[in-house]
């Protein structure tokens, strides 16, 4: 009898939590502590009146461990609401980056070039260097920073996935 092959997953969740110390370290702790990996995260207060953030995670793994994750988030008594945006369906995800690129005559024009089909914004630039500011899904990202590599990176910052549910229902 062969094995099972387990299917690996990428998943994003959200996770509405109370906006107090120690909130994210519990939560990051929950990873950690069990060897899950986390690929992106995302957190920022919400609901200034009512004191809540939200935590986006994109983490990746079986559906078992995806599953497990979920159910774990749900018993720590700072979160209100974990909701999976993948299971649900569709999410609206997006991301920002600042990526700095270096060159001079024809690597310079490309990457000018390149900047205007991704509709990158240039936020910061001199006769040695541009600052790009790009926004979009995770692979757009991924595409630009590959593209700009034999053309002179120099660094990149990003944010980290920030992601919605479709549809007029909250979360």
């Amino acid at each position: 009898m062969s094995p099972k092959l387990e299917i690996i997953e990428q998943h994003t969740m959200s996770v509405l939590v109370d906006n107090e110390p120690g909130v994210l370290a519990r939560v990051i702790g929950l990873f950690s502590g069990r060897g899950y990996n986390i690929d992106s995260l995302t957190v920022s207060e919400t609901e200034r009146e009512a004191h809540l953030s939200r935590i986006t995670i994109v983490a990746t793994g079986t559906p078992m461990v995806i599953e497990q994750i979920k159910n774990q988030l749900e018993r720590l008594v700072p979160v209100h609401n974990v909701t999976d945006l993948t299971v649900k369906g569709n999410p609206l995800e997006r991301e920002l980056a600042l990526v700095k690129v270096a060159g001079k005559g024809e690597a310079r024009v490309e990457a000018l070039r390149l900047a205007e089909a991704f509709r990158a914004q240039v936020i910061d630039a001199s006769t040695e260097h541009f600052v790009f500011e790009i926004t979009g899904r995770l692979n757009k990202i991924e595409q630009f920073i590959m593209l700009m590599q034999p053309l002179g990176l120099v660094e990149v910052s990003r944010t980290g996935v920030a992601a919605i549910s479709r549809g007029a229902a909250p979360m």
